[in-house]
């Protein structure tokens, strides 16, 4: 009875995908339109580095940008310094062009005799991109809150915090008593409190940069690129194993308690470990910051994809909300990171038991 019902149903099945009209299945399929809002583009755009710092396109579809200084260097023409603009829409400007689609899009590579790119011949790129600007704008920053930390120290001496005073020294206590001392220790915390301090400043302004659109250099997906979290991953890497000690090593190479045949195995476990730990330091900042500013732009192409202005309040809601939850994200992870760091860096010094 159950084949006869299943037979019946693909019978149907089959009719009903063969009745379309042959008119119907000979139509012509619409071609995309060109002009057409591209939300991936936007967003890809958005989130990923560039000689140049897009602000706004015209009506007849030319962009107003920023464009950043090009710095090149290859043992052909040594080294050249000049415009981004010169490389714009696929511009060839001494022999050098932007890639514009696959893998290595936004790469500058030389070209040969036929104006194609030649991926095997790339300079070396010392370029100022806009993650470069960003990074450095929240550097700048970041020396301008602390020196103007230091000097209002200097005039009104150890009082109750006024001012600026009031806004960084509870969060200075509270990497010191809350991260840096219950991983580190009281006798070694105040060794590696200016590289805690640096680190979780630099990224929490960074994020907060980030969240504002306008104007540059704020609106950069600066701790959203891999190649920054990557850096900021292996410093943490470094101090920790230049602060090892013969116990940690010990632990590493011949853990206690363990036989002799298990060894061949324990030490590359312990080694993996070593790299595992800074490299969940970078994919989680990369990953977090990244997905943060997509979907917020996410929410803010919903207005241009169904091309209604009746969407718009439901999507700047969704955005305000976001945002706020972003704000959040941008603290939650300059705290991690910087909590990780000490943790490691403590695990790097443990006492030795008798």
């Amino acid at each position: 009875m159950k084949n006869r019902i299943l037979t019946r149903l693909f019978y149907i099945f089959l009719l009903a995908a063969f009745s379309i009209p042959l008119s119907a299945q000979e139509e012509p399929v619409p071609k995309k339109d060109s002009t057409a809002f591209d939300a991936s583009t936007f967003i890809l755009d958005h989130i990923a580095d560039s000689h140049e710092w897009h602000l706004l396109t015209k009506k007849n579809g030319e962009g107003v940008a920023i464009y950043l200084p090009v710095i090149l260097y290859s043992r052909e023409k040594g080294l050249d310094i000049f415009s981004s603009k010169k490389l714009a829409d696929g511009k060839i400007f001494k022999g050098y062009k932007v890639q514009e689609e696959g893998d290595l899009k936004g790469k500058i590579f030389m070209t040969n005799e036929a104006g194609e790119i030649d991926e095997k011949n790339k300079p070396l790129d010392f370029s100022v991109t806009k993650t470069v600007v960003g990074m450095l704008a929240a550097a700048l920053i970041g020396l301008w809150l602390f020196i103007s930390l230091s000097r209002s120290y200097k005039k009104t001496g150890i009082s109750y915090p006024r001012g600026i005073q009031s806004f960084l020294e509870p969060v200075i206590m509270f990497i010191r008593d809350d991260i840096a001392i219950p991983n580190m220790g009281e006798h070694h915390y105040e060794k590696y409190m200016p590289y805690l301090l640096s680190v979780f400043f630099f990224i929490l302004i960074n994020n907060v940069m980030g969240l504002i659109p306008f104007p540059p250099p704020f609106g950069a997906n600066v701790t959203g690129n891999i190649a920054l979290t990557f850096v900021l991953a292996a410093c943490t890497f470094f101090v920790t194993q230049f602060s090892g000690n013969k116990t940690y090593w010990k632990h590493i190479f011949f853990p206690p308690g363990v036989p002799i045949w298990l060894l061949i195995i324990m030490i590359p476990v312990e080694i993996i470990g070593l790299f595992s730990k800074p490299f969940a330091l970078m994919i989680r900042l990369f990953a977090n910051i990244t997905a943060g500013h997509i979907i917020v732009l996410s929410l803010i192409c919903l207005i241009f994809i169904f091309n209604s202005l009746s969407i718009a309040p439901v999507s700047i809601f969704f955005v305000i909300f976001m945002d706020c939850l972003e704000l959040l994200v941008a603290f939650l992870q300059a705290y991690i990171f910087t909590l990780l760091s000490s943790l490691f860096i403590g695990m790097a010094m443990p006492e030795e038991h008798h």
